[in-house]
């Protein structure tokens, strides 16, 4: 098994219309300090590594990055720490409620699909959603809906109803991707950012056969 290129993964998610957006890879500090002026401040340095596993755990990711001196600083740090990588992402800063969505390659049954509330903290709070693929609008709206946490998706405290449809239609096209793509073994999008306007992939891993 081994982690798909940066530049792979983009054009095969952008294949099923799920787009990673304000988001690139560069090993020059330079060229990536001209994309982060060009996407703008707030923004997110993260290693992009199938060495690197979880990055929060293992300072492989720093957040919040708000002006060209702090990212010089922390850009230069992950550059050293990590020499084992494909690249540093540069990404804008996304804001919402945290999801996480991934596929698994089940023996008995095949491709499945899930969803949590949590982002980084699902494993904490355990509040999961599962499919077989591939689902129906039909399937992912129940997915959403029986989420302990779902109300939180809804309007609360001040904050809008995420964009339902869209997450809905993200649910359906990952999984026709994982029926179609066969040397697909894993997905995951952890954090997987959702607003009232946009759906934006902050973390994405997929795990593909060796040959593939």
């Amino acid at each position: 098994m081994k982690l798909l290129e940066f530049d792979k993964t983009k054009s095969l998610l952008k294949k099923y219309n799920i787009l990673i957006k304000d988001t690139d890879i560069f090993n020059d500090e330079k060229e990536a300090l001209n994309y982060a002026l060009k996407i703008g401040f707030p923004i997110v340095l993260k290693v992009y590594s199938d060495k690197v596993i979880h990055k929060t755990e293992e300072n492989a990711v720093i957040t919040n990055i708000s002006n060209e001196k702090e990212f010089k600083e922390y850009f230069s740090f992950l550059n050293s720490k990590f020499k084992d990588k494909e690249g540093i992402i540069i990404q804008k800063q996304f804001k919402g409620r945290e999801l996480v969505i991934g596929i698994s390659n089940d023996e008995t049954f095949g491709k499945v699909i899930m969803i949590g509330l949590g982002g980084i903290f699902v494993e904490v709070l355990e509040d999961v959603s599962f499919r077989l693929c591939p689902i129906t609008k039909k399937d992912a709206l129940g997915m959403i809906q029986e989420l302990k946490g779902y109300k939180i998706l809804m309007d609360f405290r001040g904050k809008k109803k995420v964009d339902m449809d869209k997450l809905v239609e993200f649910l359906v096209n990952l999984s026709h991707l994982a029926i179609n793509e066969k040397n697909i073994e894993s997905i995951d999008f952890n954090p997987l950012i959702i607003n009232e306007k946009e759906i934006n992939v902050a973390d994405f891993r997929i795990i593909v056969k060796e040959n593939a």
